[in-house]
Order: C-alpha cells, then structure tokens, then sequence
C-alpha cells in the first residue's frame, strides 16, 4: 500500500515539464561524451602520429648524418689504400725494427695519416696493419702487431675489398670501420678509421620522451648503439633482437607489448650501413599529456553539463507553465463549465496560438449549444408541420383517383388515362425518394409522361422502345435520368407535328447505354454545345422534373467520373440522338442494395 501511495504520488512529476528536463539532460549528456570522447580518441592519434614522424624524421637525419660522414671515411680508406708510395711500399719494405730505414718509413706514413685526419675531429685514430706485423697509426689509442689475433682484423678481413663496419668487442668508445689492402691481388694488411663514440651518441641523441629508448643493429645483431641510463624495466638485448626480427616486412612503426608495457616502436633500416634502428616510446609516458588534458575535459564537460541542466530546468519550467494553465481551462470545459474566468497568455509561440484556438473553440461551443437549443425548438415546430403536410398527398391521390373513376362512369377515356398517367408519374417522383430506379421503373415513367403530353399536340407521339437483353431491365440507374431527354425530344425535336421517340437500351464493353433519338428538325452544334454547356440565365429549366440535359449528364459525371455522361448526335431536319453511358450495375452491387 505505501509502495503504491508512493507512485502515485511521484507520477503526476513524470509531466511534460519532466519529459523536457529529461530529454534536454540526455542529448546534452550525449553531446558532450560524444564530443569528448571524439576529441580524445583524435587527439590521442594526433600524438602518436606525431611522435613516430617526429622520430622517423629524426632518425632519417642521424643516418644520414652517419652516412654522409662513413662515406668520407670510406673515401680515406682508399685513399689510403690506393697510395702504394707512401702505404703499399712500406708495408712490403724488408726494413725491419729498430732499424734507420724503418724509422724513414714510419715518419713517412705516420705523417701521411696525420695529414687525412688533421681537420676531422670525429676521427679518434687512424692505423694501418701488415699481415706482416707492421702497425702504423695516428691518434689514440695505442696499437701493436696484437691487434692481428683480434676479431676485428678477422671481420675486416672477411669483408675484403667491401667497407666494414664494426664496434670492437670491449670498446665503449669507437666505431672502426676498415677495408682490406691488397697488392697483386693478395692481401696485405688492412686500413682502420676509428669512429669517436661521442660523435655517434650525439647524432642518436632522438628522445620524444624523457624515457624513450633507442637502440642500432648491425647485421649481425651486434648494439652499436644504446640509450645510456636505460631504466631497469628497459628490455633486454635478447627482446630487442626478437622486436628486430619481429618488425621483419612491417611498416616504419607499429604499437606492441614488451615486458608487459606498451611502446610504440618505429624502425629504420639503413641503405648504407644495413643498420637498424629500434626508437621504442613508452606509451603511458607519450600519452601523459593526453591523459590531463583528458581529465581537464572530463571536468570542464561536468561543469558545463550541470549547467545546462539547470538552464534546461528553467526553460521548461517556464515553457510548461502555459501548458499548466490551458490543461486547467480545459478541465474546467470537459466539466461542462463554459463560463470560467480565462486567463491570458500572452506568448507569441505555438502555445499562445493554441490557447486562442481553444478560446475560439469554446466560443464556437457556445455558439453551437445556442443554435442546437434552437434548432430542436424549431424541429418540434416543423415536425408538427410535417404531420399536418402528410395529408395533403393523399388528399391529392384520393382527389384524383375521384376524377379518373368519374371519367370512367361518363365514359371519358382521355380523361382517365391523363388522370392514371399523372396519379403514376406523381407517385414515382413525389413518393418514391430512392435514388435509384430500375430500368423498368424508369420506362414507365417515361411513359406516364408521354401519356400526358401527347394530348397537348395535334399529331400522336408514337413512343418504341428496344430492349437488347431483358435483364438490363433490372439494372439499376440512377432517378429521372430517361425523362428528361424524352422530354428535350418532344419539346425541341418533334414539337407539335408530332413524330417518334425511340428509346434504346443495350450494353456495351461493360457499360450500360441508353439512347433516346427522335426523326425531329434536328438542333445545331451551338444548341447542343448550349445544352450540355454552363447553363444560360434565360434559358428555362424542365418544366417537369426541373432537371435538364445538363442536369442528368452533370449527376452522372460526377457520381462516376469520366467518360460517363450524356453525348448529343444530330443532323438539322433528320434526327437527334441522347447517348447516356452508365456504369452497368448488377442486382448484387452494395451501393444498389443500400438505396433500395
């Protein structure tokens, strides 16, 4: 019982006022995640896209850097390589240490390297080594015959002729990149250029975020490079090679998951070196940003909801108030109280128009209730009116049935047959208030009629009728339709010479036709265009039925539409034809069946 007390009392709340608040709540609500939600997921893309560019374009210009400067040394090394005066000659001198002639050779080529790399500070050291176990160099640091068991003679070596490109093992501060010289197609010894490690650090120095990680391969999947002060959660050599061999055939950058944390890794191979560099950029760390700026929108987007919830709570409170006050006025009529004090609303809105609509609608109500109140005074008057006027028919049927008995007793025919003909034709038209007749009803009438104009004329009207099929007689069509053109053919065709009217009913392609022609003078175009035309002040209706051609052509066509109506054919001192085409309707047609 309380559960129910409850909703009852909380229901009325859910009104139009409600229904506005709620849905201005909800596509502001809608809004704003969407919104949001869209911002945020552009912008968090924006910042990737950015962040691999940035490091490709970044990388692109270490390597390039890189290479520009091994190509210069490569063009060193055989420059060196290819001077026999002051390299090849002393490597194959017979001079041995400590000896005059040796010590000429070493000033020699010891000031031959000098002078290449006197004016390039990226260059620590400069050696040549015999396969005979003579060493010469200029920089630091210091270099014997040793040097020929270490593995970089031996790569150096295995690369001949080819540039090589290797970091000793053990050494954390230079790059060696050497070649093979060789005399008569046999080796002899190798040149070495020694890279400083500083000037490799600074080219690579490509860091998006404080705690990206760059790393660069070789071929070998030796690091010639690493980020220094690599955090501890910085994966291992062993995952790099696997990342490495993992981006195989993909694109420049792609979103993984090492050790449990999400990078973006963006990767570039170079043309020169065969290199490969690994940028890896910790997403949590790159998206930082996005994340506050996230959270400032949440809070903006809370700030500026409560807003237009409260905007929204003010603007349908003072868009329902109307409403409140026209649902009183109307509950005040649906109690039958039409006469309530009205209370003006003064908005310009669709509100305002509905309020004087409805004060125009209880006027109106007024008005009506008035003119119902009357009208049922004056259906008492007229029903009593009525009942006095239902004598006078009878009166008049009784009154002439007197004349035709007493023309019977006298031995008056004519004046019983004009006296049947009109108790006949009066009882079709004056009692009978069907719409429709049957064909038959419809013929006697016809000749009810011509009963009585034939007496008018001198010469007899000889009426024929021709019937195609005698169930058409049953066919229902619509009243007075025939009399009227029998009527335009006596009056205007055969006139008081007298004549024949023949009257014609047959069906065809479905429709029902009746045509009434008459051996008369016939009529022009304008006069038949007159009769079926807009109908003219000084022409006289029929003086019988008050209907005209024009009349039964008009009822048909706009009960049936085209192309049913009535048609005229004459000849001027021949003949006139009335052609009616009517739909033909059977004995089960409902709307028959309703008249009748």
């Amino acid at each position: 019982m309380k559960l129910a007390a409850f909703r009852r009392r909380i229901s009325p709340r859910l009104n139009m006022q409600g229904k506005i608040f709620i849905a201005f709540a909800l596509v502001t609500l809608l809004s704003i995640v969407s919104v949001t939600g869209i911002v945020y997921v552009n912008m968090r893309d924006t910042i990737k896209q950015n962040a691999v560019t940035s490091v490709l374009d970044s990388i692109r210009q270490a390597d390039e850097s890189l290479n520009i400067m091994l190509q210069e040394i490569d063009r060193l090394n055989t420059v060196v390589v290819s001077n026999k005066y002051a390299v090849i000659d002393t490597i194959m001198s017979p001079s041995e240490e400590i000896s005059y002639e040796w010590f000429q050779e070493q000033k020699l080529i010891t000031g031959f390297l000098s002078g290449l790399i006197d004016y390039k500070p990226y260059i620590s050291r400069i050696a040549v080594v015999g396969l005979n176990g003579k060493v010469f160099f200029s920089g630091s640091p210091w270099i014997d015959r040793t040097f020929l068991e270490t593995p970089t003679m031996d790569f150096i070596l295995r690369n001949g002729s080819r540039h090589a490109y290797f970091k000793p093992v053990g050494t954390a501060d230079a790059i060696t990149v050497g070649r093979e010289i060789r005399y008569n197609r046999e080796a002899i010894g190798v040149v070495m250029v020694d890279l400083n490690y500083d000037f490799i650090k600074k080219t690579y120095a490509v860091k998006p975020t404080a705690d990206s990680l760059l790393y660069v391969l070789d071929e070998q999947d030796e690091f010639v490079y690493a980020t220094e002060s690599a955090p501890s959660s910085a994966p291992s050599n062993e995952t790099l090679v696997s990342v490495k061999q993992r981006f195989a055939g993909a694109g420049d950058a792609a979103e993984m998951k090492i050790d449990g944390r999400s990078y973006i890794v963006v990767r570039r191979q170079s043309a020169y070196t065969g290199w490969t560099t690994l940028a890896l950029i910790p997403m949590d760390s790159l998206l930082s940003e996005s994340t506050r700026i996230r959270n400032l929108m949440i809070e903006v987007s809370l700030i500026v909801f409560a807003v237009v919830l409260i905007g929204s709570l003010q603007m349908s409170s003072r868009t329902t108030i109307d409403i409140r006050r026209l649902k009183s006025m109307m509950t005040r009529v649906k109690d039958g109280n039409l006469s309530f004090p009205k209370t003006e609303i003064r908005t310009k809105d669709e509100i305002g128009e509905l309020y004087h609509v409805f004060i125009n609608m209880v006027e109106e109500l007024k008005r009506l209730m008035e003119d119902i109140r009357n009208s049922e005074k004056k259906k008492r008057e007229a029903e009593l009116t009525a009942l006095q006027a239902q004598i006078r028919p009878h009166f008049l049927y009784n009154s002439l049935n007197t004349i035709k008995y007493l023309a019977k007793l006298n031995g008056v025919p004519n004046i019983e047959e004009a006296s049947g003909a009109l108790i006949e034709l009066m009882r079709g038209v004056l009692g009978n208030a069907n719409e429709f007749l049957s064909v038959r009803e419809e013929l006697n009438y016809v000749a009810s009629y011509v009963a009585l104009e034939k007496y008018k004329f001198m010469e007899p009207i000889k009426l024929q009728t021709q019937i195609e099929d005698d169930e058409l007689l049953a066919c229902p069509v619509l009243k007075l339709m025939i009399q009227p053109l029998v009527e335009n053919a006596i009056v205007h065709g055969v006139g008081p010479s007298g004549g024949v009217v023949l009257i014609r009913v047959f069906a065809e392609q479905g429709d029902l036709k009746i045509e009434v022609t008459d051996n008369g003078k016939g009529m022009t175009q304008e006069r038949m265009d007159m009769l079926l035309g807009e109908p003219d002040a000084s022409e006289q209706p029929s003086r019988f039925s008050g209907m005209g051609v024009r009349n039964v052509h008009e009822r048909i066509n706009r009960m049936y539409g085209e192309p049913y109506g009535v048609k005229l054919y004459s000849e001027p001192g021949l003949y006139t034809t009335a052609e009616v085409r009517f739909p033909l309707l059977g004995q089960t047609d409902q709307s028959w069946k309703e008249e009748r």
